[in-house]
């Protein structure tokens, strides 16, 4: 039996009782990452004597009873900005190459002992901009190797999209979970700003810094979201509102309201419009309602989100730039230098300019359950055409213009696989919803994923 594709939930079930052991699943995965990693360079480090470690203790403690919850003895990959005890988190750069943290983060801290296998850290790009660091790999799409991979949790959606890891986490400051997800063909959830504690994770921008699961189904994501959840006291910006049991909660309590704005998306290529007029369609037949909406300005706030983030990220660099300037790739040195260029009254302008196009999101969601977007505002670009993805350029504001508006307004958004390119690499939808409500999102999601097979397609790796 071939393990390496089953959901989280199949997959924890057979584990409870007994069918399967963890051992034999980590094994698995760890001769698969052995076998495809080398021309996949998903990951950063392999964990292999902790994650045989791990799964020796989770099959102990589930032959004596003592199952933890869904994600006892799963198999689970880190973005590596993620801080693990006594194991590398380099957070995609040269610079923090030799940082070893005496302490796992709090999502970390979570998924131990939610009794989760860690398999290891899965690459990302340089301090989770939008460019790999130019002295390290780049993880290569399983789909299609010519074609990108995301950014800038590019290892974590590739890991799941090739059977690498059954979930991954991924952080999103401007799209970095639902870019990678939508390039690699699975299922990601940015939260609400402040559902999921930020301690122990590298920061790229603290106020745009999301923490999320990259999974290949919205069950799966729910699992892991209970896990992760909640207010820590480490993170004082955490929300202290109750943590649902989101895999509880999966089924809609009526057909949601879902909002389309046609001048916004027109702004999209043919290809992507195609998979929104689809996406709508599916919606339609499920009995969802379908109305158009009028959005507030995303292209003027997509615009204004590097000069916000590279000031974030300029004080986030303070103790190593530019003391070592010459350490950094192209793309992360010129966002920090967009920061630090930054006249205060143009900042304020853009922070004014991010208050009222937040306080217009939160009242456009008063009316329905959720706005559809696709999750990369380009459709499946090739490398070749995202060479120059830097700050402030046509090209990132393009790519960017569905996914960093919503960073800056805080809001939860769940990124669905939605159907394939003319050469068969994957496209995906954003489900954006009204703060907090990721249960109902994952609920859509999984709604949508019974009446579709999208997220059912594997790459042949």
């Amino acid at each position: 039996m071939t393990v390496e594709f089953l959901d989280i939930a199949e997959l924890s079930e057979q584990l409870r009782t007994g069918r399967l052991t963890s051992t034999e699943v980590t094994t698995a995965m760890l001769e698969r990452i052995d076998a495809l990693d080398p021309a996949l360079q998903s990951f950063a480090v392999v964990t292999r004597e902790r994650a045989l470690a791990d799964a020796a203790a989770a099959d102990e403690q589930i032959s004596r009873g003592g199952w933890r919850g869904p994600l006892h003895g799963v198999p689970l990959a880190l973005k590596d900005l993620v801080e693990t005890e006594g194991i590398t988190t380099a957070a995609g750069t040269t610079v923090h190459g030799d940082h070893v943290p005496d302490a796992d983060g709090t999502v970390a801290a979570r998924l131990r002992a939610a009794g989760s296998v860690l398999l290891g850290k899965v690459r990302m790009t340089e301090g989770a901009f939008s460019a790999h660091h130019p002295d390290l790999p780049t993880p290569v799409n399983p789909w299609n190797a010519d074609t990108w991979s995301g950014v800038s949790s590019s290892g974590s959606g590739v890991s799941v999209a090739a059977g690498l890891a059954f979930g991954t986490l991924g952080s999103d400051t401007g799209g970095s979970i639902r870019l990678p997800s939508g390039a690699n063909g699975v299922t990601g959830l940015k939260p609400t700003w402040g559902r999921v504690s930020r301690a122990g994770v590298f920061p790229l921008a603290p106020s745009l810094d999301h923490i999320g699961p990259m999974t290949r189904s919205a069950r799966d994501s729910a699992l892991m979201m209970t896990v992760i959840a909640g207010w820590d006291p480490a993170d004082p910006t955490s929300s202290s509102r109750p943590v649902p049991d989101y895999a509880a909660h999966l089924e809609l309590d009526r057909s949601p309201v879902v909002g389309i704005d046609p001048d916004l998306n027109a702004r999209f290529d043919p290809e992507t419009q195609s998979m929104l007029a689809s996406v709508q369609s599916e919606l339609s037949d499920l009995g969802w309602r379908v109305v158009e909406v009028q959005a507030p300005d995303f292209m003027t706030v997509a615009a204004d989100w590097s000069a916000l983030c590279g000031v974030e990220t300029a004080l986030a660099h303070g103790d190593t730039y530019p003391s070592r300037k010459a350490e950094y790739g192209p793309a992360l040195a010129g966002l920090i230098e967009l920061g630090r260029s930054l006249d205060v009254l143009d900042l304020e302008r853009m922070q004014q300019r991010r208050r009222h196009f937040t306080g217009a999101m939160n009242r456009l969601m008063d009316d329905i359950d959720i706005l559809l977007l696709p999750s990369v505002g380009k459709a499946s670009p090739t490398i070749e055409e995202m060479n120059g993805l830097e700050a402030g350029t046509e090209l990132f504001e393009q790519v960017t213009g569905p996914t960093a508006p919503i960073d800056l307004a805080g809001l939860p958004a769940l990124t669905l696989p939605s159907g394939f390119t003319g050469r068969g690499t994957p496209l995906g939808v954003q489900f954006v919803g009204p703060a907090f409500a990721e249960a109902a999102l994952l609920a859509a999601g999984v709604a949508y994923q019974r009446a579709t097979d999208h997220h059912l397609r594997r790459p042949q790796v």
